[in-house]
């Protein structure tokens, strides 16, 4: 069954059984509403830029959002609870950090959006994927560019370093990418080093990396690199 199918089927699905199970607020609990206007209103998007090391040079990565609070639990609904339908709520903060990451940069219209490659188990836990599912909500079209040469661990509870050295030489690009330009997306970014391995694959393949784009950054990241 394509992917978009399955999407399709599945946040039909949650439609209808929201119709029979109780329903309450993603951001606050607040009953019988998906998101409330509350909610809504704490993600606005406030775009902000970090420089995030990564082999053959430094990338800005724009986000729309600080990883706390509504954000964090919306996100965290979408992910683990497989509530779809609320990556609405997400789309302007990401359509935020886009503009930011293309700005300035002649034939911006013809820059790549590529999204992190999803893990095969967590495609099959969720049945979708994520950074695709957020580009496809601002309007915009993600093409797979990226892939998993190796499996890597989880990332919670790592350090920086290990984080790198755990994501170090796990992606390949698909070749002949000489002269495209790309904008990486992911839904978080933390200490940044999967987007530094994603931009390292990619430029092996040719291309050149304009920057990364995310929903959210977890908050650490803005409060050591400050905004700019």
């Amino acid at each position: 069954m394509p992917s978009a199918l399955v999407l399709a089927v599945r946040s039909a699905c949650a439609d209808a059984l929201a119709l029979l199970l109780p329903v309450s607020c993603a951001g606050c609990d607040e009953p019988d509403v998906g998101l409330c206007e509350r909610c809504v209103l704490a993600l606005a998007p406030a775009p902000r830029r970090q420089l995030v090391d990564a082999p053959g040079g430094g990338i800005p990565v724009w986000s729309g959002l600080v990883f706390e609070g509504v954000a964090a639990r919306v996100l965290r609904a979408i992910k683990q609870d497989g509530r779809t339908s609320l990556a609405r709520s997400l789309a302007p903060a990401l359509a935020a950090a886009l503009e930011h990451a293309e700005r300035g940069r002649p034939g911006a219209e013809a820059v790549i959006l590529v999204p992190m490659p999803t893990s095969r188990a967590a495609y099959r836990r969720r049945g979708f994927r994520v950074p695709e599912l957020l580009v496809r909500r601002t309007g915009r079209r993600a093409t797979r560019l990226l892939r998993h040469r190796r499996r890597t661990g989880d990332q919670r509870g790592l350090d920086r370093a290990a984080r790198r050295r755990n994501v170090e030489g796990s992606l390949v690009a698909r070749e002949g990418l000489s002269g495209r330009r790309v904008v990486v997306v992911d839904d978080v970014v933390t200490t940044g080093a999967s987007l530094a391995e994603a931009a390292r694959a990619l430029r092996a393949a040719g291309a050149e990396v304009v920057g990364a784009a995310t929903a959210a950054a977890t908050p650490r990241r803005f409060a050591r690199l400050g905004e700019h």
